[in-house]
């Protein structure tokens, strides 16, 4: 990437991903990440929460040695970690393991234990979403797994957006793709997944706020059940 595109205004990069969400609906995943290596290059990551490997596996197609991004909370799943770690050992990216400020022993103290419990929203932010907003400050893009099937709240995810709060293009290359779509390609291309995936969850978070879904549910039915939250503020 030149030294003029690394200067770009937020306007012009607010007019890029608009435009690009316009011109590459039609495009293949694969092509939507090709555009995004070729446009923003080292500045440019996939977040993954390591539920399965497929935008991770496809970035490292268009961009070998990707940065992929993940963030530790602190309670994950013992899967969930280890998936990190095969990913890492087995792909061509370069695995990046964001955390809190504090531990959940350092927030337990000074919030109070299972804030996750009486306030799910104010232990995503400080567990999340802060960690993530600092994580992504170098990048000018950044990719996520978002599908439009899994949620009406996702239902209207465009391939290539603008992410007003922390001001980058946001791409979601799969966003179009069904589940048996993700399906056919793990099998396909051999992408690891998360082994819980396998044993009832449809849908990986933290340990604490994830169950298994029931037959009928949709994908995110298993994420805070019996609350009204349905995402944790990463996206929205």
């Amino acid at each position: 990437m030149t030294a003029t595109q690394e200067q770009r205004t937020t306007e012009e990069l607010k007019a890029l991903a608009e435009r690009a969400g316009r011109e590459l609906e039609d495009a293949s995943a694969l092509e939507i990440l090709q555009w995004a290596a070729e446009s923003f290059g080292s500045r440019f990551c996939v977040t993954s929460s390591m539920e399965d490997a497929v935008v991770a596996h496809l970035a490292s197609r268009a961009l070998p040695g990707v940065d992929v991004v993940f963030l530790d909370t602190g309670y994950h799943f013992p899967e969930t970690i280890g998936t990190r770690d095969a990913v890492e050992a087995v792909m061509d990216v370069n695995v990046i393991t964001l955390t809190p400020r504090q531990s959940v022993a350092e927030q337990d103290a000074e919030y109070g234990p299972r804030l996750h419990d009486r306030d799910p929203d104010l232990c995503c932010a400080l567990r999340k979403v802060k960690p993530l907003e600092e994580g992504l400050a170098g990048y000018l893009a950044w990719a996520t797994g978002l599908r439009r099937d899994e949620s009406e709240t996702r239902a209207n995810t465009p391939v290539v957006g603008w992410d007003e709060k922390r001001r980058k293009v946001k791409i979601s290359p799969i966003a179009k793709w069904s589940q048996e779509d993700v399906q056919t390609y793990v099998a396909e291309h051999g992408v690891l997944t998360n082994p819980l995936l396998m044993d009832g969850y449809a849908s990986v978070g933290c340990a604490p706020c994830t169950r298994r879904v029931l037959e009928g549910e949709d994908a995110r039915a298993g994420r805070w059940a019996g609350r009204s939250k349905t995402e944790c503020g990463l996206h929205g």
